[in-house]
């Protein structure tokens, strides 16, 4: 039993030894460890030795009396709140910068473009109206801490300084603007902006037009609806977001330059140099006046018009940048060098036929006041409409006083030489066609609501017969130059000849047409009458004295005898010839202007002369044909008198007589050459 308890007891005491072994390898152990810890935390000590001042600055307001902190923790709650709220917003904007500036945005999907630039424009709008406060309320607290010396002075320091940084960016600080996000919303306006030039611009290619062929053919080739409804929609939608931006003005202008660009190149097609016109000879400019009433009106009624109602479709909900917008479209386009080309024509010397031109102008924009009144009746349009009444007033003033001057213009020809050769003077055919011209329908309507205006103006009334009368008596002092240009030829057979011609041309000329018709039966009569009157005394005093130069008398009974009887015959014949040569030499050079005349009196001058030639010839020619001499008296045969006869008073070329137009100033200008030439032209 002692045994086992010993043994026993051995045991336990062994198995102590090795748990006492253990754990002190255990805690040699640990105690290396803790060794190499203290050598490593040497650095670590030092360098917090080194940042323990910052760190002490740092944690010094939680040293401040407990107190003035639970007096100040109410306050920094409040402020950091909002500040928390505004950091929100400001991360969701930036999270919007990739949709926006990424793909091909507005081109691709313009509506979901739109919806995020919305949202960016509502988080920029919380953040204007909410920053500002967040940061004034940091501000607040920052200078109560500083007040208080609640915080390290340095600390309060860099506070300060990104407040300062926060107001910048929220626009607190008027001198230091930055926009709050990072210019994201002007490039998104950017893209915008680019997407509306290139859809304006991809619709609108220039009109194809056709060049008449004609100066009548009014048939020109007009496109369809310039925009569709899908682009006039885009368009407008961007413009609603630019136009809540600010930032219309980069669009308009390039609306403007790209649409009105496309009108002038389709005008340009149509060939409108001759607008740049300088010319003051209403002569030169009136050969493009009925181009230009079609081409205004083809301008204003189609061009124009469909640019109206685009401006109208895409700024639909702006009508004062609709209207600025046209009036730009209509300049760029060239409205303005239309009216200038009337204003040049209205600046033009004073010529009858400028009066033509005055009421073709007037006419074209009359036609045009209605489309004139709509398209260009805004105020933005203010240059358009001065300068348009303008060229209006110099047109009516211009062609009232070219008008009231015809008369004296008339008489003032009253002392100048006639036609040399007695043809109708060129003044005579030009006033007749004039006078007619202006009684058309073409033109007295035009010209008489051009005197009815013109009299509005003077508060004078006005009376259709005032314009018949005004021209009647145009007519009735040319009549009157007759009479005083008739005594300035010497040769009296010639002013028969001036006279005949005159009285014809006015009975034949005038018979059947409006001014003929005014003038009445009895007063073409008359001068109808007046013609033959003169064509019986020309006759009677030049070619009707030539058959009694080939007298019978002492040939019928031979009493002197055959050599006595040939004597007779051959001093008859001698004074015929002579007479007969200087007849025609000297009406060689005369003129019937009218064919159906000369050939009348050619026929009247061959029959008072050659049956009377050949008859005598016949019986007393073989007296003369067989002397040797014969050829000296017998000159003529029958056939040739008649030839010869009949090629008198042809017309030939001749130069233009003059009618000189006294202007205001006492200058006196040659006018009738131009118009005269003119006439074939003028319709």
């Amino acid at each position: 039993m002692d045994k086992s308890q010993a043994d026993s007891d051995e045991d336990r005491a062994m198995a102590s030894l090795l748990l006492a072994r253990r754990s002190l390898a255990s805690c040699l152990d640990r105690s290396r460890s803790v060794a190499s810890a203290l050598s490593r935390a040497g650095p670590h000590l030092e360098e917090i030795k080194h940042r323990l001042p910052s760190l002490e600055a740092s944690v010094r307001p939680i040293r401040a009396p407990r107190e003035a902190l639970l007096e100040v923790g109410g306050h920094i709650d409040r402020a950091v709140g909002p500040a928390a709220a505004v950091l929100k917003v400001f991360d969701a904007v930036h999270g919007l910068e990739r949709p926006l500036l990424s793909g091909d945005g507005p081109a691709e999907d313009l509506p979901g473009f739109l919806d995020i630039l919305t949202r960016l424009e509502e988080a920029l709008k919380f953040l204007s109206d909410n920053s500002g406060l967040a940061v004034q309320w940091l501000d607040d607290i920052v200078e109560y801490l500083a007040d208080h010396s609640l915080a390290d002075p340095r600390f309060i320091s860099q506070l300060t300084d990104t407040l300062s940084s926060l107001k910048s960016a929220s626009g607190t600080d008027q001198n230091l603007p930055e926009p709050l996000d990072g210019g994201l919303l002007s490039a998104t306006l950017d893209r915008l902006e680019s997407e509306f030039c290139q859809v304006i611009s991809a619709h609108s290619t220039p009109i194809p037009l056709q060049q008449p062929e004609t100066s009548g053919d009014t048939a020109i080739a007009i496109a369809p609806s310039p925009l569709p409804v899908p682009v006039v929609h885009k368009l407008s939608l961007i413009l609603d977001r630019l136009a809540a931006n600010n930032r219309l003005d980069k669009c308009v202008s390039a609306f403007v330059d790209i649409r009105g660009s496309n009108v002038r190149k389709s005008l340009e097609a149509l060939g409108i140099d001759y607008l740049d016109s300088n010319s003051d000879d209403a002569q030169v400019l009136g050969t493009h006046v009925q181009r230009w009433g079609r081409h205004l009106e083809f301008s204003v009624k189609h061009l124009l018009e469909s640019e109206y109602k685009v401006c109208t479709e895409v700024f639909d909900r702006r009508p004062a940048d609709s209207a600025s917008c046209f009036a730009d479209v209509a300049a760029r386009a060239g409205i303005l060098d239309f009216i200038k080309f009337g204003r040049t024509v209205s600046d033009a010397k004073k010529d009858p036929i400028k009066l033509l031109r005055l009421l073709e102008i007037f006419n074209s924009l009359n036609k045009l006041r209605l489309d004139f009144n709509r398209l260009f009746g805004s105020k933005a349009c203010a240059d358009i409409q001065t300068r348009t009444r303008d060229l209006i007033k110099r047109v009516v003033e211009g062609a009232c006083e070219i008008f009231g001057e015809l008369l004296v213009q008339v008489e003032l020809q009253r002392n100048v030489t006639p036609p040399p050769d007695g043809r109708v003077p060129s003044l005579v055919s030009f006033i007749t066609e004039y006078c007619n011209r202006l009684l058309s329908d073409e033109y007295r309507p035009v010209l008489t609501q051009v005197l009815i205006i013109q009299r509005s103006w003077k508060q004078e009334r006005f009376h259709e017969r005032l314009l018949i009368d005004a021209i009647l008596n145009i007519v009735k002092a040319l009549e009157l130059n007759f009479e005083t240009w008739s005594k300035g030829y010497e040769d009296p057979n010639l002013a028969c000849i001036f006279m005949m011609n005159t009285h014809w041309h006015f009975f034949k000329y005038l018979k059947g047409t409006r001014l003929g018709d005014h003038l009445g039966d009895t007063w073409l009569r008359d001068h109808e009458q007046y013609k033959d009157y003169y064509a019986a005394v020309f006759l009677r005093e030049t070619w009707g004295k030539l058959p009694e130069l080939l007298s019978r008398e002492g040939l019928m009974i031979f009493s002197g005898g055959r050599a006595t009887a040939r004597d007779l015959v051959k001093k008859r014949l001698k004074s015929f010839n002579e007479m007969f040569n200087e007849m025609y030499q000297k009406q060689l050079n005369w003129v019937i202007s009218d064919k159906e005349l000369r050939d009348k009196m050619c026929s009247l001058v061959v029959q008072a002369i050659v049956p009377v030639y050949r008859s005598y010839m016949q019986n007393y020619g073989p007296l003369v044909e067989q002397d040797a001499s014969a050829s000296k008296y017998a000159k003529f045969t029958a056939q040739g008198l008649e030839n010869m006869l009949g090629s008198l008073f042809q017309n030939k070329p001749k130069k233009a007589a003059s009618f000189n137009v006294r202007h205001s100033n006492g200058k006196v200008s040659n006018a009738v050459t131009g118009l005269y030439r003119s006439t074939s032209t003028v319709k």
